[in-house]
């Protein structure tokens, strides 16, 4: 049991008792390091890089829990899919990209490497795009990236591109945002999140978009899909980012820094606590308790926070203004992405490259260059990957 699940079960004497529940958000938000003063809760001193995977360690223990069944069935023979030190060849690396399809081995797989990531990995909701980048020199996963529906409120992104609330709720549907991105070890030893990323700038991403959506008919509300996809989106992870700082391939994709979220979120939230803050809801009838069903768009748990924070008597901004931000990227798809989000072109000028070029760049720019400077990755072994999931380490410390 962690501190945080401790004590939480100290100090709820009920889940649908507000003094109770009270009590327990304010002994699980200090026992993660927030303090309290009049305004609210915030984090004390600098925010580093291993903070925020140690705000997110709870979170992250409670999926790794929820999966247990899951990696022991699934993980001893996927675990096969990563590479060791000795089986990378950073002059023979060839990367390809394979669609992951649900209920499909692929699909497992991307279950299991997104299970390794120190900040928990979202679902992704909408329309979504999973990809597996694997080495064919040895068959092994270089690294993985989702495309999903982006979140309407976004004012880095908005303002950059211009919108205001009509503009952004009709073409909005032209842009994706990566909820995950990254490469596995040893690949991610060698700079490979670069080269992961900067793949989603490519040729064959575009089409796979327009095989899956371009002239379908959404469920929701029944229209035709007839947007090109022209702008993706992605915040960093952990503060300050370092696979997308300075990610430019030469006439093709460049990851453009726009801005910064507002440090506004509920992941400090998760677990037992989160729970309870649900239970409340359901006790006193309110329909958000039961709100989470698809086309109910992606803040539901925000809602289902601020509504039962507000009702025990906390101020629910107060508590879901951690002060955790994020930096957003832009990366443009076509030429004329500006003037297509503002409606003033339809036609779209593409600017993605093929696979190939990408992959080539990337691998002079920043892999082998890496491998030759620092061999660590060669001492990598994939028993570490088992260990990480079984023993719920830091899937970040190889």
């Amino acid at each position: 049991m962690t501190e945080v699940d401790h004590a939480h079960q100290q100090d709820a004497r009920s889940q649908t008792d507000p003094a109770g529940l009270r009590s327990a958000v304010h002994s699980h938000l200090t026992a993660l390091g927030f303090s309290k003063n009049c305004n609210g809760y915030y984090l004390d001193g600098s925010v580093s890089k291993q903070r925020i995977r140690d705000l997110h360690s709870a979170h992250r223990e409670e999926i790794l829990a929820k999966n247990k069944t899951f990696i022991e069935t699934y993980g001893p023979e996927l675990v096969k899919h990563f590479a060791t030190g000795r089986q990378v060849d950073p002059d023979r690396i060839d990367p390809e990209l394979v669609e992951v399809k649900s209920e499909t081995s692929e699909s497992r797989l991307f279950r299991l490497a997104c299970l390794l990531w120190s900040v928990p990995v979202s679902q992704g909701f909408g329309r979504r795009l999973r990809f597996l980048v694997r080495d064919r020199q040895n068959g092994c996963l270089i690294g993985l990236f989702a495309l999903g529906d982006p979140v309407f409120n976004l004012s880095a992104r908005d303002t950059w591109v211009g919108w205001d609330h009509t503009g952004r709720g009709k073409r909005l549907v032209h842009v994706m945002d990566a909820y995950v991105v990254g490469a596995l070890p040893p690949y991610s030893m060698l700079i490979g999140g670069k080269l992961v990323a900067a793949m989603m700038g490519s040729d064959e991403v575009r089409a796979a978009y327009e095989r899956k959506y371009l002239g379908r008919r959404a469920v929701i509300s029944g229209k035709v899909n007839r947007a090109r996809l022209v702008l993706l989106t992605t915040t960093s992870a952990l503060g300050r980012s370092s696979i997308y700082n300075r990610l430019v391939v030469p006439d093709g994709p460049r990851f453009v820094r726009i801005g910064a979220t507002k440090g506004f979120g509920h992941f400090h939230l998760s677990g037992e606590i989160f729970a309870s803050l649900r239970a409340y809801l359901e006790e006193i009838g309110h329909p958000y308790a039961s709100g989470h069903r698809f086309g109910m768009g992606p803040n539901w748990k925000i809602r289902v926070a601020r509504t039962a924070l507000e009702r025990i008597g906390i101020d629910g901004n107060a508590v879901l203004k951690h002060g955790i931000e994020r930096e957003v990227y832009a990366i443009p798809l076509a030429t004329n992405w500006r003037k297509v989000l503002l409606g003033e072109h339809r036609n779209v000028r593409s600017c993605t490259l093929p696979l190939p070029e990408i992959t080539q760049f990337c691998l002079s720019r920043w892999v082998i260059p890496r491998a030759a400077r620092d061999k660590r990755y060669k001492s990598f072994a994939r028993c570490r990957i088992m260990e990480c999931l079984e023993n719920g380490g830091p899937g970040s410390a190889w």
